[in-house]
């Protein structure tokens, strides 16, 4: 396995695998592997010959007062799982070689995709995302990318990305992998004392309550909602940053329940905010 944290070293190893006729699979992460990132590079070596990942922390897709300088960091566990895993190359730069001095480009992508959900809580976060994957597709010229459905709007947004210029890559959206006791994983899990941990439950508790509701033939979103609120409000340490209902390809609000819908959730347990989200009619697709 190689690890090179050099951009041209890096682009010009993946544009010669191209050259070769060989097809590049790529998983971009943020390190701190779980075995949500695992299933994405177990399907990712059926996909690709060269299964590149990246682990980088990208500082411009963290907000004002957000856990940049505290995110969960460890490089050499994250690279014994990846050979495991059966990883080719770890493409593992710095901030400053992704932002060198005079960095001015960014990539948007505008509308509802963007401001509502993560976007209206976090409204630079996205801009961050787009441009990273922009440019980590640029340097590892993937023919195909790998991505969790637990940040179901990072996925949507991607794809919209992808599609609006034209990026040759085929975008990936992989299931959501659970602890036994049902939280999402996620890197961010290990913030939560026992008693939080807990209480972190409730975010897949109020996914299968949804669910019971629509198989008992409720409909109407303001009614699953509030059930759901009460649910969350009930746990001493939670804070519902959004709680809503939506159409799973445009993110547009909902008033009824159809085979389109997701409920996308982020609420804070104490001090560590979780995201979650699934169908409330097709589970299995999530």
């Amino acid at each position: 396995m190689e690890i090179i944290s050099d951009i041209t070293e890096t682009q010009d190893r993946c544009l010669a695998t191209r050259a070769s006729g060989q097809t590049i699979a790529f998983v971009p992460t943020m390190g701190f592997l779980h075995d949500g990132h695992l299933s994405l590079l177990r399907e990712g070596r059926k996909r690709g010959d060269l299964l590149v990942l990246s682990i980088f922390v990208n500082p411009t897709q963290f907000g004002q007062g957000e856990d940049l300088d505290h995110y969960p960091r460890d490089f050499e566990r994250d690279e014994s799982l990846a050979r495991a895993a059966g990883v080719d190359l770890i493409f593992y730069p710095s901030a400053e070689a992704i932002y060198p001095a005079g960095y001015a480009t960014y990539v948007t992508v505008e509308g509802p995709l963007t401001t509502t959900l993560e976007g209206a809580c976090r409204p630079t976060h996205f801009r961050g995302v787009t441009t990273v994957v922009a440019k980590l597709f640029s340097i590892v010229q993937p023919h195909v990318a790998l991505f969790g459905r637990k940040d179901h709007q990072q996925l949507a947004v991607i794809r919209r990305m992808s599609a609006d210029l034209n990026l040759p890559v085929d975008i990936v959206g992989m299931p959501i992998v659970r602890e036994v006791d049902g939280l999402a994983m996620s890197s961010r899990n290990v913030y939560l004392s026992p008693a939080e941990r807990q209480q972190a439950l409730v975010l897949s508790q109020a996914l299968d309550r949804g669910r019971q509701l629509v198989a008992d033939g409720v409909r109407e979103v303001a009614e699953v909602l509030a059930a759901l609120h009460a649910m969350i409000d009930a746990q001493q340490d939670a804070r519902i940053d959004y709680l809503l209902i939506c159409h799973q390809a445009t993110l547009r609000e909902q008033e009824r329940i159809d085979a389109d819908s997701v409920l996308l959730l982020a609420v804070s347990i104490g001090k560590t905010r979780l995201i979650d989200n699934g169908s409330l009619l097709n589970p299995q697709d999530f």
